[in-house]
């Protein structure tokens, strides 16, 4: 595992975060095997967790709380809380909302500070003024370590800072965007942000510029690289999760991106989904990927693929297949 650091938190963090939406304890069973799950991710030097006030009513954050009190780790694991999402009636991205999801969360995961606290959605109608306060107010008083925007964009960050530095305070220190070697045709969810593709490259000079971290999620595409979607079978996914990728994903330029990540993946001897985490763990910005492994074998695999260390070349002909007209057809001519 590698490992990188961000302002404000002392503890190394992973480069591959593992999610918890999947840790859970509603159902007979549950908890054994999200102990289990959550036990072998940290063996493999998984130490830093995502973690969110929506995921799973609460009932994901419990879990995963009680699974660090009875492992004794809460000094050697980084939690990453989100919170002020958007529900049906409104949108919440508020100094009431941030502090109501703040308690809740910190409650229900029986801790007194979350490592890095990121807002899971943005506002623009908003001041950012009494937002960037209320987080400083917030790390003031320990409940939280560094703070930063899910799904904001550069722009929105920029401003937030600009008003941390006029008044003395903490800025935003982490931003989580969507990044993957697939391009979201559509949004997944409302209000998403994505760095990927064309129209992101502006958005990523900019990251490459600050180097502020990020943590990228659905770099794997929602499973789209999972090798279940061809271009024939789009037609017979009926689960939720399953047409948001086929809607989001399944289309032939994507087709193209995994065409070419599986011929890398041949030379390399890799599979596809190691050589798309590898895309964005390599990307010239500082990326912490958030996976959502259901298997120690398949986090496994992620930690693998952080050594991978792909070239600029080998990044660039995945995305388009330019990474140099003698390199294009060998590989061409070997897939």
């Amino acid at each position: 595992m590698k490992y990188g650091s961000v302002a404000g938190i002392e503890k190394p963090v992973a480069r591959i975060v593992q999610g918890t939406v999947m840790i859970r304890s509603e159902e007979e069973g549950d908890e054994e095997r999200s102990f289990a799950l959550l036990d072998e991710v940290f063996a493999h030097g998984g130490t830093t967790f995502d973690t969110a006030h929506q995921y799973g009513g609460g009932d994901c954050e419990r879990t995963f709380g009680r699974w660090v009190r009875e492992r004794g780790l809460r000094e050697e694991v980084v939690i990453i809380g989100k919170g002020a999402h958007h529900n049906e009636d409104r949108k919440r991205v508020t100094p009431f909302d941030i502090t109501g999801d703040l308690y809740d969360s910190l409650a229900r995961l029986g801790s007194d500070y979350i490592d890095l606290y990121l807002l899971h959605r943005d506002d623009p109608s908003v001041p950012v003024g009494p937002i960037v306060e209320v987080l400083n107010e917030h790390k003031a008083e320990g409940r939280i370590h560094a703070f930063g925007g899910s799904n904001w964009r550069p722009e929105r960050l920029r401003e937030a800072n600009d008003y941390a530095a006029r008044n003395g305070l903490t800025p935003m220190v982490a931003s989580s965007p969507n990044l993957s070697l697939a391009v979201q045709f559509v949004e997944p969810w409302p209000d998403c942000v994505s760095i990927s593709g064309a129209e992101g490259q502006e958005d990523r000079g900019w990251y490459e510029e600050t180097r502020m971290p990020l943590f990228t999620w659905s770099s794997l595409a929602g499973g789209f690289f999972s090798g279940r979607f061809t271009r024939d079978n789009l037609d017979t996914f009926e689960a939720y999760l399953d047409r948001i990728c086929v809607v989001t994903y399944c289309h032939e330029e994507n087709f193209g991106r995994f065409d070419r990540a599986e011929v890398l993946a041949r030379e390399k001897g890799l599979s596809v989904p190691q050589v798309a985490l590898a895309y964005a763990l390599d990307q010239p910005l500082e990326v912490f990927a958030l996976v959502g492994c259901n298997t120690g074998d398949e986090f496994r695999a992620n930690v693998e693929a952080g050594a991978v260390g792909l070239t600029p070349e080998e990044l660039a002909w995945l995305e388009n297949g330019d990474a140099g007209a003698s390199q294009k057809e060998e590989r061409t001519s070997s897939a």
